[in-house]
């Protein structure tokens, strides 16, 4: 049924639109017309399809809440008097089975009885509403039709129209973006606040005890301290900086390579190759590191290890003998090679934008190569790399499945590379995870953590973009 009224509209639409050009051609006869027949029938194409998706859309937005008033208010009197939960399981395995479907529970007298009954009822509920809607979305695009059909005429201004409804959608496009990320921040603002009124700021920004589990009443939290939230900041800055001591060196050189001493050859093969591992999924990473990096390196610390086991550094040997695959270095030396071609592609777009002057004045001046990239390459595209490699470090930080599958879940405030430690974001997804009650500061506390992660982020790339901004002024 869905498809049919897909077809029907696109079919209408297209002869809305030939009929709009055609129409135009035969009634500027004789006369100069402001726009070309193209622009009518694109007129007449908007005025077709703008009311029926308006109509549709306030459809997808109240069919529901009226399909739940009309389910409700005609439920047998057995229905109403199940529990809440109870009642949304019964009318969901009513609705399957009106549908055609098996329930998924088993129901006793009289509620086996009712199921087909009721899931009638709902069924036809549910094709009443949708054939309403989907009638009231053509009888819209006939009236939208018939209306531009009236006012098609040589002096209409079809082609501002269309452009001003142009506008309209890419305007509207951008305030999508914009009050997605007003209600992102009010979300996030909004529950932190209710997480604070119930533990005390101080004690979550220099708290060194992550342990919410301990403490579910908000009567507890004051006493146990268990949301102090440093040992997830260390954790999550010590990632971070073993990433970029992976990814800043060897995205920088690459960037340099590429851009002063490969061929048009090699870059054409090299530059594509690198940006390949920015399209693998850090899930993919994440078995990465768990199943190959994390064991390799375990090997070898243990062998190191084992060597020095019985001598001067015997307790360090029997530390390093006893390391496992889950630990930082792994996390963060994968999540380096992650960030690798986001540093170098960067890095080589901002290289190749310093002018080609400044190589030849330093060339006349009989440096090297070598020479021009440390002494002339290099500073003058600082700021653009100083900004790349921020926005890589905010990459970083919002990192989470590497971490969850290389360095584990524990909450240590060390910085050690071979413990196993947690992140910001991390936390967050295990918070949150399964049937959660967002009245307790346990639940609240991921909105506490992404509310400061979103703060740290956002000074970030304001610095980046700061930079990089500096930069174009300066070589505009």
């Amino acid at each position: 049924m869905t498809w049919i009224f897909v077809i029907f509209m696109a079919v209408f639409a297209v002869l809305s639109y030939w009929g709009g050009a055609r129409l135009a051609v035969r009634r500027s006869q004789g006369q100069k017309a402001h726009s070309r027949p193209q622009q009518h029938g694109r007129y007449a194409l908007i005025g077709v399809l703008a009311p029926c998706l308006a109509v549709l859309i306030l459809g997808g937005v109240f069919s529901a809440p009226i399909e739940r008033q009309l389910v409700t208010a005609g439920a047998p009197a057995a229905v109403e008097q199940l529990e809440p939960l109870r009642r949304q399981a019964f009318e969901a395995d009513a609705r399957r089975v009106g549908q055609g479907d098996t329930p998924h529970q088993i129901w006793t007298a009289p509620y086996a009885e009712l199921l087909a009954s009721e899931g009638g009822r709902i069924h036809n509920i549910h094709n009443a509403l949708q054939w309403g809607g989907m009638t009231a979305a053509i009888l819209a695009a006939i009236l939208g039709a018939v209306f531009v059909a009236i006012r098609i005429r040589p002096q209409l201004r079809a082609r501002n129209k269309v452009e001003a409804w142009i506008v309209g959608v890419l305007l509207a496009c951008a305030a999508v973006a914009v009050l997605t990320t007003v209600g992102i921040i009010f979300s996030l603002v909004y529950d932190s606040l209710r997480f604070f009124s119930m533990v005390s700021v101080f004690d979550f920004l220099f708290g060194t005890q992550w342990s919410p589990q301990m403490a579910i009443r908000a009567d507890q939290v004051g006493s146990t301290g268990a949301f102090g939230a440093v040992p997830l900041f260390a954790g999550t800055f010590l990632i971070m900086l073993i990433a970029m001591a992976v990814a800043a060196p060897v995205g920088l050189f690459s960037a340099i390579y590429l851009s002063e001493y490969a061929s048009k050859t090699t870059r054409a093969v090299v530059k594509p190759l690198l940006e390949v591992l920015a399209g693998v999924p850090t899930v993919v990473y994440g078995f990465f590191a768990a199943l190959t990096v994390g064991p390799a390196l375990r090997v070898f610390f243990n062998n190191i290890g084992n060597m020095l086991i019985g001598g001067p550094l015997d307790g360090l040997g029997q530390y390093l003998s006893l390391v496992q695959n889950q630990m930082a270095l792994v996390a963060g030396c994968v999540m380096g090679i992650m960030l690798i071609p986001f540093v170098s592609s960067l890095s080589d777009d901002i290289m190749n934008s310093v002018p080609q002057s400044l190589r030849d004045g330093s060339y006349a001046m009989g440096a090297t190569k070598s020479e021009t990239v440390k002494k002339v390459l290099l500073p003058a595209a600082l700021p653009g790399i100083a900004g790349a490699m921020l926005l890589a470090m905010s990459r970083a930080i919002g990192e989470t499945m590497i971490v969850t599958m290389a360095a584990g879940l524990a909450a240590k405030l060390t910085l050690n590379p071979l413990e196993t430690v947690t992140t910001v974001t991390v936390q967050i997804v295990t918070l949150l995870t399964g049937d959660q009650e967002f009245n307790s500061p346990k639940t609240l506390a991921a909105f506490g953590l992404g509310l400061t992660l979103f703060v740290v982020t956002l000074a970030l790339n304001i610095v980046a973009m700061r930079i990089v901004q500096a930069y174009r002024e300066q070589y505009d």
